[in-house]
Formats: structure tokens, C-alpha cells, sequence
């Protein structure tokens, strides 16, 4: 089985979110090996605000006391791509991927669900797909482990698929 996990990084907390980057990594939950097949890409701002999607102020302010190489990184100009590139990149991304993971569903999918939706696609994942990896990491004690690359969404994609397979081992769980 192919799993994969996506990440956003937006201007709103609201499905109807203006999305800056997205992030994507594939990986099998029940050995150690590496995440793989990097997905990583920063949206065109201006065209999503065009569309109506929301900017939160609360967001914006939030962003401004993130680090000024993190902050960049998501609000920088440089390489932003369409939204209907986007959307290939997605789609093709998410070809032979039977678990799509998420930290919090009701946040990444639904804000994905709500662009396709706005856009009149269809997901190119089915809704039984989705999984939380934040109820995963429930399931053991808390660790407090040091990251790099925090607000990076592939930083962060690599770091919670990792995690994944850590809770996979300490649960016994086979697939």
C-alpha cells in the first residue's frame, strides 16, 4: 500500500483559505524507510485572492512573528505556480496512493475539497482515503522532539510521515 502526506501552509485558517505552499511526501507506515516522491510547490497568491479565497489578518499577524527565513519561504514571490498547475501536480501526485494522512483533515482536505470544489474538479482522493495522523500520534505518550523546517510544508510532511511510522512500529500495527 502507497501513503502519502500532505501539508498547507495558508493566509487562513477557513477552508475557503488562500493556500501559499503545498507539500506532499509518499512513504510506507510499517517500515523505516525514508519518505519519497517529494511534492513541493508554492501557489500564485494573487489569482486565489482574485477567486474570492480568504486571507485572515489574525494569520497574516501570525506570520509575521515566524522566523524571517520561514516566513519568506511562505510569503516570498519567487516560483509560484497556477492554480491549475497545482492541481495537475496534485492529481498526479496522488496517482497509486491508496492513504492520503493529513495533521488534522479538517484543515488540509478541507481546504483542497473547497479549491476543487471551487474550481469544479474532481478530488483526486475519495473521502474513506483520508486518514489523521494527530489522532495517530494520540495514541502513545507525547514525545517532545526537536524539528527543523517547522511552517515548511515538505519539512513538515517528511517529519509527521516519519512519525507515523514511529506510532505503526510502537502499536505492533501490520497492514
Amino acid at each position: 500500500m502507497i501513503h502519502a502526506m500532505i501539508d498547507l501552509e495558508t493566509l487562513s485558517t477557513t477552508p475557503d483559505a488562500v493556500i501559499l505552499t503545498v507539500g506532499g511526501v509518499k512513504f510506507d507506515p510499517t517500515t523505516q524507510m525514508q519518505p519519497y516522491n517529494h511534492l513541493y510547490f508554492r501557489l500564485d497568491v494573487d489569482s486565489q485572492t482574485a477567486m474570492g479565497r480568504n486571507v485572515q489578518q489574525n494569520t497574516l499577524d501570525w506570520w509575521a512573528k515566524q522566523p524571517t527565513e520561514i516566513a519568506e519561504e511562505a510569503l516570498g514571490e519567487k516560483d509560484r505556480i497556477s492554480i491549475e498547475d497545482a492541481c495537475q501536480k496534485i492529481n498526479k501526485f496522488g496517482v497509486g496512493v491508496d492513504v492520503f494522512w493529513c495533521q488534522g483533515p479538517l484543515f488540509d482536505y478541507a481546504i483542497l475539497q473547497n479549491l476543487y470544489a471551487q474550481l469544479g474538479k474532481p478530488l483526486p482522493w475519495a473521502y474513506w482515503q483520508i486518514r489523521d495522523s494527530r489522532t495517530l500520534f494520540s495514541l502513545v505518550p507525547r514525545e517532545t522532539e526537536k524539528r527543523q523546517g517547522l511552517h515548511n510544508a515538505l519539512e513538515d510532511c517528511k517529519f509527521q510521515a516519519k512519525k507515523v511510522q514511529k506510532v505503526y512500529r510502537q502499536l505492533g500495527v501490520k497492514v
